[in-house]
């Protein structure tokens, strides 16, 4: 049985869950993610705009800021967003009909969807790469879709120690809900890519070329005002305390809470992002 045709362990956990409870709860804090992601759209952006663009490909796209920024700043371009979230696509469609924008969106797994062959010359990634069941064939993927030439940009975090702010909650609410899930670093998830020469080999395997990893170390903020709903909608500690009782999601909010006190700064949260800035090019046939 080739690679392309082995089962897909995790394909179906993760569709369940970003068509489920993580994608609702992307939707209903879309405008906190957005203020506090919206460094790095600029990032993508800037990569974009840096040469001239026919049709860009926005990997993990979700409810589509990305994909509508790249749209309205590269014109005549063709961008698409893919995203296998139909909760998160349906924000997405809304919010480019809002705004008159021409970008599209394909509701798929980026790792197996047959994209037309050889039809983007841009392939891009806000936090979208480190999900995919299996990280060579996705790659491998997006490769075929990529023109001779194309370029590649995606964004990825580094390690949960030098990302101590995504972490906190869990670690600060674990004594108290001890069957939290312990995150798998080498499944999908936030960290996946945290390894750089990991990163790079699993590119190389995949058809692309000249891979460079750059650290990212952006300030991130939002309202202090959303820090409760950050934490009861977002992450490990969100999804765990969906099914809470009431009194248990006090008692938890109450120690967790107190975690990120040295994130707090007047009204708002600040912290680091350390992320990678991986960029690679479509070389040979």
């Amino acid at each position: 049985m080739s690679p392309m045709n082995q089962p897909r362990k995790n394909a179906e956990e993760q569709a369940a869950l970003w068509n489920g409870s993580a994608g609702q709860s992307w939707v209903a804090a879309q405008e906190l993610l957005d203020g506090m992601l919206e460094p790095f759209e600029r990032l993508l952006v800037d990569v974009a705009v840096a040469k001239p663009r026919q049709a860009v490909l926005d990997v993990g796209c979700g409810t589509g800021a990305t994909t509508v920024a790249l749209a309205k700043r590269l014109g005549s371009a063709a961008v698409v967003g893919v995203d296998l979230s139909q909760p998160m696509l349906e924000h997405a469609r809304l919010r480019a009909q809002r705004e008159g924008s021409t970008a599209t969106f394909i509701r798929a797994d980026a790792e197996v969807y047959p994209f037309e062959p050889a039809s983007f010359d841009l392939v891009v990634s806000r936090f979208g790469v480190m999900f995919f069941d299996d990280t060579v064939r996705a790659f491998s993927n997006l490769r075929r879709a990529a023109r001779a030439e194309a370029e590649l940009f995606a964004i990825a975090w580094r390690s949960p120690s030098e990302n101590p702010f995504m972490t906190a909650a869990e670690r600060a609410a674990a004594p108290l809900l001890p069957a939290l899930p312990a995150r798998d670093p080498d499944g999908p998830g936030q960290f996946r890519f945290a390894n750089a020469s990991g990163v790079a080999r699993t590119l190389e395997q995949s058809g692309w070329s000249e891979v460079e990893l750059s650290p990212l170390d952006v300030e991130c903020s939002f309202p202090e005002r959303d820090l409760e709903r950050y934490l009861t909608r977002l992450g490990p500690l969100g999804r765990a305390l969906q099914d809470a009782d009431e009194a248990t999601k006090e008692r938890v909010l109450s120690v967790v809470r107190s975690a990120f006190d040295a994130y707090v700064h007047g009204d708002q949260v600040r912290f680091n992002a350390a992320c990678w800035g991986i960029a690679a090019r479509a070389r040979g046939a």
